[in-house]
């Protein structure tokens, strides 16, 4: 059974920091990019982050650059999101997912290029 399971989430004072892990299970995910996204009540999910399969290529949503970093341990099977200077916008549950296709180069912003995906952890942001 293929599990992505999510932590690190939780309540934090603007300009702090959070670091949320995502730990995948079944299967190695280490030839595939994979990607952190975040939904707020009411609003669609969005694309905060992704980084391709070896680690070289990161790319990041234009509200959380200079913020966020996004990072892997193959090894460990697991991503990371680090958050830092967070503003109470950045309230929202996020999730990470894996891409689709393997050996994936540049990696994808577009939620359609993601299929498996964890249950995803929240992180509130008070002002």
């Amino acid at each position: 059974q293929v599990q992505l399971v999510e932590s690190g989430g939780g309540l934090v004072q603007a300009g702090g920091s959070l670091r949320l892990s995502c730990a995948a299970s079944g299967r190695s995910f280490s030839s595939y990019a994979m990607g952190w996204f975040r939904q707020a009540p009411g609003k669609e999910r969005e694309f905060v982050a992704a980084i391709n399969w070896t680690g070289g290529r990161k790319d990041y949503a234009d509200s959380v650059k200079g913020r966020f970093t996004i990072s892997r341990d193959n090894a460990k099977n697991t991503v990371y999101l680090q958050m830092n200077s967070l503003k109470p916008e950045d309230t929202a549950v996020y999730s990470c997912a894996a891409d689709r296709r393997p050996f994936r180069v540049v990696t994808t912003s577009s939620l359609y290029e993601y299929d498996y995906w964890g249950q995803g952890t929240q992180v509130t942001v008070s002002s």
